[in-house]
Order: C-alpha cells, then structure tokens, then sequence
C-alpha cells in the first residue's frame, strides 16, 4: 500500500529514465542553495546545480552525482530534467579525480582566455562524484 505521505520523483536525463519511484524526501542542489522536498510541497521550477542529489525512500537513503538540468515541484510530484546524473557504480573515480586536477589547476594558474565559470563547473562536478563514491 502506498504512504499517503510520498511522492513521486521522476528523473530524467536525454538517455534513459534515471529514476521514478515514490518517495518520501529528495534534495539537490539548485543555483540558490541546497533544497530538500516532502510531498505537498508549493509548486516551483529550479535551475540545478552540481551536487550530491539524496533520495529517501522510508528508510533507504540513496545517493547520485547531479550535475545540471531543472526540476518541477508539484505536490505530489517532483520531475528533474537532467544533463548527467550518475550512481556511484557508474562513476569512473580514476577520471573523476584526474578531472579534479585539471579543473584545479585552471583556477589557480588562471591563465588568459581560461573560462573561470566553466573551470568552477569542472571542479564542482568532479568534487560531486567523488563525494558520491566516496560516501
């Protein structure tokens, strides 16, 4: 039976499905800060930011690397448009590490023509994924 105190979490991204199942909490990261939704939550729309996504499911707790996209809130149903998100299984740490340090190394040389948002981006979403395997 289902608890009257769930939602649905949709999770897409433009390859698959990532996730949709109910639950009782999600939170993310937006570009205003970190959030955390229950069911009946006011409607809005979020700009994703790179982060640790956490999806409660009674007492199951789930952990994703999040790296861009928007999301939906609506009372009873939360839907994330995705640009990349990851399970920790699917997270090569190796690669994620080495992007770490070049994303590192382009902030603190901070050459002529380096794209400094771009570098900060690099580096959030690497922290993220090492932070999710690493958890």
């Amino acid at each position: 039976m289902a608890d009257d105190r769930n939602f649905i979490l949709k999770i897409i991204t433009p390859d698959r499905v990532f996730y949709e199942e109910e639950v009782s909490m999600v939170e993310f990261n937006t570009v205003e800060g970190e959030v955390g939704i229950y069911k009946d939550h006011i409607p809005m729309t979020m700009i994703v930011a790179p982060g640790i996504l956490t999806i409660t499911r009674g007492d199951e707790v789930k952990e994703a690397a999040l790296h861009a996209g928007f999301s939906e809130v609506l009372p009873d149903k939360v839907t994330i448009l995705a640009e990349i998100i990851e399970w920790p299984g699917e997270i090569d740490i190796t690669r994620a590490e080495e992007s770490k340090s070049r994303a590192e190394e382009r902030i603190r040389e901070h050459a002529p023509g380096t794209d400094m948002r771009r570098a900060e981006m690099a580096l959030k979403r690497a922290v993220a994924r090492i932070e999710v395997v690493n958890d």
